[in-house]
């Protein structure tokens, strides 16, 4: 064997072995039993847990098809804007102690005027959301030029009496964020999944600036 070949192999191998080592190091990790590649929120679900975005419901769970709480979209939005979750003021609801890890998110986005209470004086933390009160809080959390178109594509949409709801789902149209549940609807008060959260938050860090890749499929 030449000295030129002996050469030649031994930058091959130190490549090969190069890429190897770094194969691993760039890989996302996706700790979720029930998140496959088949799944259509597959992508954001594991970019934005591996960004601290979006946790589990476990160390191996994330149940993408599991309906959000209040809580659970404040702390992921409040992650996903980067937000100081400490050094923050009273959330003044009732119903969210100091104690609850839900309590910085839902106090630095009532400071920021992305969510609000009820007239009670409770939060409701635990109570589930609808697509329609998403699309506003995304509105209001990336600070999107909201719509001033108050038709949409959606019919189940046009149909509502209440303008800026409509305005906040047509602000989502125009930044690519939703795509609707099919063509012409938009279920604006169906219950929102974990999985749809992920897929609508990365699409909004996407619009924003963010993210080095594209989400298809319909939310």
């Amino acid at each position: 064997m030449t000295i030129l070949k002996k050469c030649w192999i031994f930058v091959i191998g130190i490549i090969t072995a190069s890429i190897l080592v770094a194969a691993p190091a760039n890989a996302a990790t996706n700790p979720f039993i029930d998140v496959t590649t088949k799944d259509t929120h597959y992508p954001a679900i594991v970019e934005l847990y591996n960004k601290g975005i979006v946790e589990g419901t476990s160390s191996n769970t994330y149940e993408p098809y599991k309906q959000v709480t209040r809580q659970e979209a404040a702390l992921f939005i409040a992650n996903a804007l980067k937000l100081d979750t400490v050094n923050v003021p009273n959330s003044k609801f009732t119903d969210v102690p100091k104690s609850s890890k839900y309590y910085g998110a839902i106090a630095a986005l009532s400071y920021k005027g992305v969510i609000s209470g009820f007239p009670d004086g409770t939060f409701r933390p635990t109570n589930t959301l609808t697509r329609s009160q998403i699309a506003k809080m995304i509105t209001l959390a990336f600070e999107l030029s909201i719509s001033k178109n108050t038709v949409t594509p959606f019919k189940d949409v046009n149909s509502i009496s209440d303008i800026p709801t409509r305005q906040y789902i047509q602000t989502l149209v125009d930044y690519k964020i939703t795509t609707g549940t099919t063509p012409t609807t938009f279920s604006p008060y169906t219950a929102l999944n974990r999985g749809q959260l992920a897929t609508f938050l990365k699409r909004a860090i996407d619009a924003t600036g963010g993210g080095d890749f594209e989400i298809i499929g319909i939310e």
